[in-house]
This record gives C-alpha cells, structure tokens and sequence, in this order.
C-alpha cells in the first residue's frame, strides 16, 4: 500500500509540475537538488522522511541516487559536502572514482580519505528497495523496465498487484506488456481464490521464459488438488521445458564455437609449421604460454589502464612468441630437418625448459589477469538465453587471424614462397626461394599466431607455467583431423570438435567426452589417414 500511495503522490507531484497554474504558483515540495544537499548532515531517522521524498519527486536522477544509497555507493565530500556516487574503486590505491549527482556533473578520481560515506540500516535498505520496484517499473530506460518486470515474475508479491496494473496500463511496449501479464499470473497462480482465474493464469505462464515460473508451477503442482489444474500445470511446464531445451542447444553451439576459436587459435600456427617444414613441435604449448604471460606483463604495466591494454598486449604477445620461435628454428630446429622423431625430442626438452623459465620469472602460481569491463558481463537475447561478451570477442577475434592468415598466405611473395617450399622443397630451392629463410619466418608465424591464442586464452583461464600443456594436443588432434598444412582443413576441425564436445560434454563428463573424440578421430584416421582436407604436392607426398 505505502509503495502504491508514493507512486500516486508522484504522479500527481508530475502532473501539477506540467500544468501551466503550478508554473505560475510554485509548489511547496522540496526540490530533488534541495534535498540531496540535506543528505550530508541527515542522521539515519531523518534519511527516511528524505528517502519518501526524494522518491516523490519523480526526478530521473532519483533511481540511480537511490540505487547508490542503497547499495553502500553514495558518499559525500569532506571539504564541500557534494553528494557524489562511486563508479569504480582501486583497493590497491585506495582511489575510487566519483560521479557528482547534481548538476554540473564531473567525473573525478580521489582519494577515499577526502570523502565520507552516508550510512544506511537495514530497515532504510527495506524502504528504498520498495521505492526502486517502483521507479523501476516506471523508468523511461526500457532495459531498466524490463530487468523490475524480470524481478516481479520471480518473485511474486500479492502486494504488488495495484503497482503491476498500473505498469501494465502506462506501458507502451507489446513486448513488456505481456511480460506485466505473466508478473500478474504469477501472482494470480497461487494467491486467487478463484479456480477459472488460477487456471487461466497457469495458461498464460506457459510463455513465461524464466526457468523460477517454472520451479514455482512445479511447487504449485504438488500443493494442488484439481485435477483439471494438474493437467494445465503440467502442459505449460513442458511448454516451459521444451523452450529451455532448444535455447539450450542454441548455447551449447555457442559454447562449441567459441571452444572453437580457442583450438582455431592454438592449433593455425602448429598447421602452418608442419605443414611447410614437417616438425613435430611439442614446445608450441609454451608459445601459447609465452602470449598468455605477456598480457599479464602488459596488463601489470598499465594498471590504470585496462581496458586498453589487451590492444597492447595483442602485437607484444605475437611479437614476443615469434621471436622465441625463431631463436628456436634457428639454434635447433634446422639441424634436425628429416629426423622427426629427434625434433620431437628436441621440442619436448625445449617446453620443459621454457616451463622452468616461466616458474622462475613469475613463481609456480597462476596469475589472474583482469578481463577488460567492455569484456565482462553478457548480451542477455532473453531471460533463458545469454552469450558472454569475452566468448565473443574472442570467437571474432580468432576470424580475424584466421582470415588475416589466409590474406598472408595469398596475397604476399612469403605467403607464395611458403606455399611453394609446401608442395616441393628441392623445386623451391631451385627457383631461387631460400627454404631455410622460409622455415625461419614460417615457424616464428606459427608461434606468433600461438602467441595470440594466449593473449585469448588468458581471458578465460588463469596463466601459469602449464598452461599449454593444457592445449597442445587438442591442437595436434584439429591438425590431424582437418589435414596437416591444409589451414580451411583446421577452420572445419577446430569449430567441429568444439560443437561435438560441448554436445557430447553434458551427458559423458568433460574426461569421457575427450575420450569419445580421440577415439572418434582414431577411427576416422583409419578412413582418411591424411586427415579431412589431406595438402597435395610432392612435398607431402614424399
């Protein structure tokens, strides 16, 4: 009741604001400026007649402040007394940064010495939480509208009926309308005296797409006698059911592709180097590890600056593992041409010994690196359905190489040369290509790439010394299934051993679905032995 008599006296406080009589003749009511400056001095008893009011007077800025207030994220000035908001905190500096709530508004990095925080209880708490319901559903941001709509399916209150019908009468929004009718049902579905009322809300929650309705029909179900009631209970939550399943096929072809990118990313380069030059490269995990570890460097220069420096850590990483890789090819690599299994050895004893270093330089403990505030949180489609924002930058990001590979690869004279030393070596040589240059360029390539994995992996994953024992044979497995040296051929095998495991994954477990894959490929190997795209010339026929 308290809540609907605010809402009414802020209606009425909006109408006499618009009528030309009140813009004659003033109205007495404080105005929303007069009293945030009241705050500072307020004691807990006076912040609540000042919460009634602040909520009264229907000014935009009233959500956040409130919001702020609530939350713990309001503050004010020592010097000045200004009301200001936190919006972004350094506990290793012990600065935050402050938005000013009146106007002129300044955003400003401080320290938190030079301001005070305005307390709240927990009864204050419960008070502005039941103004916010209502401010919320009135919001002019719809997302804001539909995030309340959101809270009241969830949590049905039989006091909150008068707000949601009046919710449902301003709304201009088809959309958000017959998500105010479920709200209404919801409440309707365990709290009307009326069987025809209960059975036509329990109906109408069969579009609900929040998995709580459908927890809340099942609780309903139980407590029930109606058979009638029963049978409509049951049939919308199978409609329920049914459409969580096909989201949930939707989000797992996500999760698949973007898996997917993460193998494109670790195994392109390891394709490209055995497909020109034929070595096994055991250290390619650390490669990825090398990348991974750079973005914590680049990251640990530029605390203040996160958001920008995983575009700084992108050309650092690849730089960093290329260069590795090309002191490798060059100091072991060319003296082992034609003797694969040494270089395997080789490559073996070279990721222990860059394993080591990592242990060395950073300790043995992983390191967390800060995902970028434009790469948290998720592209909400709907309440069942959601995609997170670093899962697909990342899924874009591992296209870019892969495409900016294939460009590389086409349209340059090393990309030319390295296609000829591919189909034949002594041809090449005989044209006047240098192979060993080729091999040189070709292996710090396909490190560099790897470097870049890491740089995508470290958004996902703690780095440490073993991250990437973590991939390298995943990586071998896309190389061989989708062709060695064919790059389409890992394009294909990564993005569908992706989707295949994370379909296999909820029914086997994580360890069998690894299991079914390998032997998946085993078996497919026995029917196409160079793979699903198998690179034809005389190189590789040899």
């Amino acid at each position: 009741m308290r809540i609907l008599l605010a809402f009414i006296f802020a209606l009425s406080c909006q109408w006499v604001i618009a009528s030309p009589t009140a813009l004659d003749n003033p109205s007495p009511q404080a105005s929303f400026s007069s009293l945030v400056q009241q705050l500072p001095a307020a004691s807990i008893k006076e912040l609540s007649p000042l919460v009634d009011q602040l909520a009264a007077t229907n000014d935009p800025k009233a959500l956040t402040l409130l919001e702020a207030l609530k939350d713990g994220q309001l503050y004010y000035t020592k010097d000045n007394k200004t009301v200001v908001r936190i919006i972004e905190e350094n506990k290793a500096t012990k600065e935050v940064t402050t938005e000013t709530i009146l106007e002129p508004l300044t955003t400003q990095t401080i320290n938190t010495k030079t301001i005070k925080k305005i307390r709240v209880n927990n009864a204050l708490r419960g008070q502005i939480g039941d103004y916010l319901s209502a401010l919320k559903l009135f919001a002019e941001d719809e997302t804001v509208r539909q995030a309340a709509i959101a809270d009241f399916i969830t949590q049905p209150d039989p006091e909150q009926v008068g707000l949601l019908q009046q919710a449902q009468a301003n709304e201009q929004n088809e959309q958000l309308k017959a998500q105010l009718s479920i709200a209404l049902a919801s409440i309707d579905a365990h709290n009307s005296a009326l069987p025809e009322n209960q059975l036509a809300a329990v109906t109408l929650l069969a579009e609900s797409q929040h998995m709580e309705t459908f927890y809340w029909l099942e609780r309903l179900q139980e407590k029930t006698t109606n058979p009638e009631l029963k049978q409509a209970i049951s049939t919308s939550m199978d409609s329920i059911q049914s459409r969580r399943d096909r989201y949930k096929m939707v989000e797992n072809t996500f999760f698949g592709l973007s898996m997917g990118s993460v193998l494109l990313l670790a195994a392109i380069g390891l394709a490209i180097t055995f497909g020109v030059m034929g070595v096994i490269n055991m250290a390619h995990g650390e490669m990825i590890m090398i990348g991974a570890y750079a973005t914590y460097v680049v990251q640990s220069l530029m605390p203040n600056h996160i958001g920008y420096s995983i575009w700084v850590a992108i050309p650092v990483a690849f730089l960093s593992a290329a260069l590795v890789g090309i002191l490798i090819e060059r100091l072991v690599i060319k003296h082992l041409y034609g003797r694969p299994l040494e270089t395997l050895l080789a490559t073996f004893g070279i990721s222990l010994i860059l394993q080591q270093a990592a242990r060395s330089l950073f300790g043995p403990l992983n390191q967390s690196v800060i995902t970028p505030q434009w790469m948290s949180g998720s592209w909400e489609i709907n309440p069942m359905l959601a995609f997170t924002y670093n899962r697909l930058y990342i899924l874009f990001f591992a296209l870019m190489v892969f495409f900016g590979l294939v460009l590389l690869l086409r349209k340059t004279s090393i990309g030319l040369h390295m296609r000829a030393v591919t189909q034949n070596r002594a041809m090449a040589n005989s044209m006047g290509i240098r192979s060993g240059r080729v091999d040189a360029l070709t292996f710090g390539l396909g490190s560099g790439i790897a470097g870049l994995a890491g740089v995508a992996i470290s958004q996902l994953n703690n780095v440490g010394p073993n991250l990437g024992q973590s991939y390298i044979i995943d990586s071998f497995m896309v190389v061989v299934f989708g062709g060695a040296g064919n790059i389409f051929g890992t394009l294909y095998a990564a993005f569908g051993l992706g989707m295949i495991n994370k379909y296999i994954e909820p029914f086997a477990g994580a360890v069998l679905a690894k299991i079914l894959i390998l032997v998946f490929i085993i078996l497919f190997m026995q029917w196409r032995p160079r793979g699903m795209f198998a690179v034809k010339g005389r190189f590789v026929e040899d």
